[in-house]
């Protein structure tokens, strides 16, 4: 039987676990703090997600839950405003749902995975609201919450019954969201055989992770990569124990056992120590990494969309042309470095090429400073560089991918930010009004805002319909192959972009990598 938001304002639904009334939002009818695993408490913390026991009655789905604990500083930060807002408890393992109807539609549906470096974010937040997508495309969308930070990010060396233990309680999470998304979703209007996974930053990270996992075949069918940072280095067990030695000592702990005796807000507050044991200067702060642990992540995310039944999933993947002035730009610090130190960064990297790669960057940015170069070179390092590679392969293995570029700067802070990280995702959403916290977005013209938004929004919802992002708004988006090599450039006039790592690809490799290889799309 069809309930539609129009005629029910309070929505019931069946599910296997129990009933839920939910609320309507923008004429579409909205699920929140929906638990798809137990809460992971008590003995459950840091341990792989359990089967929810469900509930008698009818669960109340109107407001948002917990979100998972993170640090949160009062006032927000001078980018986005904040990534992540109280209340937050560990019982945290819930997730959203926006669909049209609740009916048998068999809708096609988008799975938000939300990024926030590992240690912050929310599927809870309205700038992650899936009512436009919902209202505007048709489908069914599925935000979800996960474990961060030391409750998702540590990895001990065995359980309590001295098992090896499998690290990366934040994929288990993941995972566990899809098969609720698999089991639940035809009784909320979608349809499970017709899956996209969508992530940016370290959600776009685990949503690669995610598809070269066994038990993940066959939930998802598509996946949106935005901003991926496929660069990172992610340690092995062995390695990542330095870490998680240094989080117990900054914890004042001498073992797991103390460890899990200690409320979550004490854990929370040892984070801002981590920080400080593991800052690299020049480099992205990632206190806490995901582990390649054999068991949960066998293959570098980089590398999982290049074997076995991955190859067949539908790729879009795409970057921001400056993303590391997210982090930098404002930052004083680095606005005094000299060309002497980022040389120096350089050198970490190309060993034997440093100058020559600084130089080859200031050419490519005229007046650009020492920071402008480091921010330059980070971006291609983490995201731009891996992302055109990993096209590369999948184009040579006739698999194809779609990829865009987010160019259109943003005049605040006195335009310092340009087209940093993040700021494709409110055209992504096409959601303004619910990231009116968010002072990167001040001073964008409306006009180029709106038409910019729209053209990216239906080509979101045009690729979780059909796999391919192409609409009659935008010019024509030809997948990337290994002939044409087609970009789609998003700023205040779109445009294709045949072979935007030209350079990269005609110059030889010269140190760890081929230097020229970052060289391009500026």
């Amino acid at each position: 039987m069809t309930e539609a938001p129009g005629a029910n304002v309070s929505p019931v639904v069946q599910l296997a676990a129990g009933r839920l009334r939910g609320t309507v939002e923008g004429g579409v009818a909205a699920f929140k703090a929906v638990p798809y695993a137990a809460p992971p408490i008590g003995p459950l913390r840091w341990h792989p997600a359990q089967p929810h026991a469900g509930w008698d009655g009818i669960r109340d789905a109107t407001r948002y839950g917990p979100s998972a604990p993170q640090m949160f500083f009062e006032g927000g930060d001078p980018v986005l405003g904040g990534h992540g807002f109280p209340p937050f408890d560990e019982d945290c393992l819930t997730l959203n749902v926006w669909t049209p109807a609740v009916d048998d539609a068999a809708r096609p549906v988008l799975v938000w995975i939300h990024g926030g470096g590992f240690l912050s974010g929310s599927g809870n937040l309205p700038h992650y609201s899936g009512e436009t997508f919902a209202r505007n495309g048709d489908l069914v969308v599925v935000a979800l919450n996960y474990r961060l930070g030391p409750l998702g990010y540590l990895s001990f060396d065995e359980t309590d019954t001295g098992q090896p233990e499998p690290g990366n309680l934040w994929f288990s999470d993941q995972l566990a969201a899809l098969r609720w998304v698999h089991d639940n979703i035809a009784r909320l209007g979608g349809n499970p055989e017709n899956v996209t996974v969508a992530g940016q930053s370290g959600g776009a990270l685990s949503t690669a992770a995610l598809a070269a996992h066994p038990e993940a075949s066959g939930l998802f069918h598509r996946v949106i990569l935005q901003s991926p940072p496929l660069g990172l280095h992610l340690p092995s067990p062995a390695e990542y124990q330095e870490r998680t030695a240094a989080y117990l000592e900054i914890a004042g702990v001498k073992s797991v056992d103390e460890l899990r005796a200690l409320p979550w807000p004490r854990l929370i507050e040892a984070t801002a120590g981590l920080f400080g044991r593991t800052a690299q200067w020049g480099h992205w702060p990632t206190p806490f990494l995901p582990v390649r642990d054999g068991l949960t992540l066998t293959r570098h995310p980089a590398e999982t969309l290049l074997h076995g039944a991955a190859q067949d999933l539908d790729v879009l993947i795409g970057w921001t042309r400056e993303e590391a002035n997210f982090g930098l730009a404002l930052d004083a610090q680095y606005a005094k470095a000299t060309k002497d130190r980022v040389i120096g960064r350089i050198a970490e990297t190309f060993a034997h090429d440093a100058a020559h790669v600084y130089a080859a960057y200031e050419r490519k940015r005229p007046g650009a400073r020492p920071v402008d170069v480091l921010m330059d070179v980070l971006t291609d390092e983490l995201f731009r560089s891996p992302g055109l590679e990993l096209a590369e392969s999948r184009a040579a293995l006739g698999r194809p991918v779609h990829i865009y570029q987010f160019d259109l700067p943003t005049p605040a802070h006195e335009g310092r930010l340009r087209a940093a990280h993040c700021l494709d995702l409110p055209f992504v959403f096409d959601n303004f009004d619910q990231w009116t916290h968010a002072p990167f977005l001040e001073g964008i013209d409306p006009t180029v805002r709106d038409g910019l938004a729209q053209a990216m929004h239906q080509a979101w919802i045009a690729f979780i319909r059909t796999g391919d992002p192409h609409h009659p708004g935008l010019p024509q988006w030809d997948p990337y192959d290994l002939e044409t090599r087609i970009t789609m450039r998003f700023d205040s006039v779109i445009t294709a972009i045949g072979d935007l790592a030209a350079d990269a690809r005609r110059r030889p490799a010269t140190g760890m990598q081929d230097s020229t290889r970052l060289l391009h799309g500026h």
